[in-house]
């Protein structure tokens, strides 16, 4: 019993999808060209009796097996980037390069191209022959069309258009129904002879010594990709050869030595620029190990260290002090995908290398890297808090107050009793930011601080989370000595802070501050009295207004300005200064 054949779409054109039910799901024809690639580029780089090329062509061939079990020949129909079977994609190649299989065919005229059980033979081989030969060709050597014709495969039918002809018309290869420019021998031929003999015979000088007549367009179309192709880096395919090379060889000795050719390759392209090469490297060598069969622990961790490589303190230090120096810096889309592939083990490198930075452009995007790091990797941020590097701690204190981090309290409570003053500042201004119960009680030890800046920021914090748990050591300092010696600024913080968390049992001390005459009728300090006005001015009950009330006539001018303004805080609700 015969199978039945997958009917080939007409040339020129391809059926929609929705047109007819698949004769078979397309999943070995994908499988097929995916090989079929890999195979192409194998013919290309290596020698018949090379292991690589062998072991490639082999897959190839047995990629046709699962299809013959269906069909016994199947169609394949050709756009500028895409290859399609009965009007479902099965391959699809964005760039218009030579390595592009669906364009190599396309641009030759090629529309469809059906394949016949036993081509995998033979054939297969010959195939790639003449793809290799087009791939390499330069302008006035045979085309694509060319060389099938020339070929006369027996199990390989294409459908092609005339491109120097209109109107444009499918063609058979077999012969049936062809046109007298079909053969190009005979349309050499016939352009030799006397224009009058037929009417139908172009002459070649029309074509300026080409086939297929190319308008202006055209041929500055070929010329930019001329000149891409020259300009184009061949960096990546090697890369990629030699990643197939350790998914297709299981030999340990073959995947060690691919290995340490990836590791100098990665160096070499860090230290030629190549950042985008480099992160395709780091991303697929890494897929690579998780597809590839039979990858001993060993190499699995050989391969999976190559990210944590670049992110090593020294080779990346060393890349980030060379793009903030470069004249000339990659795109910004290159230094973004290679930022991304940084392990969290880079996150302190990128701390202690963000306010050594002068470039703005790579500044901003170490920053992002820095951010994206930290967002992910909590543990590390926090570990770097206990770091001995001066800047990596104030970076990592910044990103853990910002990120709001809980389990930074305790590291950052530490760091309340570091020497430095700056980074006490820092940990005080994390921890207000996180907010915990955990971080208010690690903000009570900073009441008590040498530095200035650091008690008033701690104060004010847990003045406006009216923490209860510090009031009665804000009463003790209101109430003491040490204060009277402080600056405005800071009375004013401890007094606000008192009013905020005392309620109407603080009233009748600051009542007294404020309206109370001593012995011969003296008052206290002016900065006092406008302090406890304030605080009052935070308590905001009947009790607190009323207080101010009485001191609404003073003639001192701080007093009166501070009174005023307390009053006007507690018609609104209770707020402060």
């Amino acid at each position: 019993m015969t199978r039945p054949a997958a009917t080939p779409t007409s040339a020129g054109g391809s059926a929609t999808a929705g047109q007819a039910e698949l004769p078979f799901p397309p999943a070995p024809i994908e499988e097929l060209l995916r090989l079929f690639v890999k195979a192409g580029r194998a013919h290309q780089l290596y020698l018949p009796n090379n292991p690589v090329y062998k072991g490639a062509i082999d897959a190839a061939r047995a990629a046709f097996a699962p299809i013959w079990q269906h069909t016994d020949e199947f169609a394949l129909t050709f756009t500028e980037s895409e290859i399609r079977w009965l009007g479902s994609t099965v391959l699809t190649e964005g760039s218009k390069s030579p390595d592009s299989l669906p364009w190599t065919f396309f641009k030759d005229g090629v529309r469809e191209v059906t394949l016949t059980e036993g081509f995998e033979g033979e054939e297969l081989v010959r195939l790639f022959d003449i793809l290799h030969r087009v791939r390499k060709a330069s302008p006035d050597e045979d085309d694509l069309l060319t060389l099938l014709w020339q070929a006369d495969f027996s199990r390989l039918r294409y459908r092609y258009v005339d491109l120097g002809a209109e109107p444009t018309a499918p063609l058979d290869a077999d012969g049936a129904e062809q046109t007298p420019h079909s053969d190009p021998a005979a349309v050499r031929s016939a352009a030799e002879e006397p224009a009058e003999e037929s009417r139908q015979v172009v002459n070649m000088q029309d074509f300026d010594a080409t086939l297929y007549f190319l308008d202006e367009k055209e041929l500055q179309y070929l010329k930019e990709e001329i000149e891409l192709e020259y300009r184009g880096d061949l960096r990546q395919n090697v890369a990629s050869l030699l990643l197939d090379i350790y998914e297709a060889q299981p030999s340990p000795a073959i995947r060690e030595e691919v290995s340490e050719i990836i590791e100098y390759l990665m160096l070499l392209l860090l230290s030629s620029g190549q950042l985008h090469t480099v992160a395709y490297l780091l991303a697929e060598s890494q897929a690579t190990v998780a597809r590839a069969a039979g990858v001993t622990p060993e190499q699995r961790d050989r391969m999976g260290r190559l990210p944590e490589r670049l992110s090593a303190p020294e080779p990346l230090g060393q890349l980030l002090q060379a793009l903030d120096e470069a004249a000339d810096l990659p795109p910004q889309s290159e230094l973004t995908e290679l930022f991304e592939q940084l392990e969290p083990a880079a996150l302190g490198t990128v701390f202690a290398w963000l306010p050594r930075l002068q470039n703005a452009r790579i500044r901003s995007l170490v920053e992002q890297a820095a951010d994206r790091l930290a967002s992910a990797n909590n543990a590390e941020l926090v570990l770097l808090i206990g770091s001995r590097d001066t800047p990596v701690v104030a970076e990592a204190v910044r990103r853990a107050g910002e990120m709001r981090t809980p389990a930074a309290v305790a590291p950052l409570a530490r760091l309340l009793a570091d020497a430095d003053v700056h980074l006490r500042q820092l940990a005080v201004q994390a921890l207000t930011n996180i907010g915990s119960a955990g971080a208010l009680q690690a903000l009570e030890r900073a009441i008590d601080d040498d530095d200035r800046e650091v008690r008033v920021a701690a104060v004010r914090a847990l003045g406006a989370k009216s923490y209860k748990g510090v009031v009665h050591r804000l009463e003790s300092a209101v109430k003491g000595k040490a204060l009277r010696s402080a600056d405005l600024t800071e009375k004013m913080a401890f007094f606000e802070a008192y009013g905020a968390m005392c309620g109407d049992a603080g009233v009748p001390y600051l009542d007294a501050l404020l309206n109370a005459k001593g012995l011969f009728g003296r008052r206290e300090d002016p900065e006092v009295r406008a302090c406890a006005a304030m605080a009052l001015g935070r308590i905001a009950t009947g009790q607190a207004q009323e207080s101010l009330r009485r001191a609404s006539a003073e003639r001192d001018v701080v007093v009166r300005n501070a009174v005023n303004r307390a009053m006007r805080g507690g018609q609104g609700g209770g707020g402060g200064a």
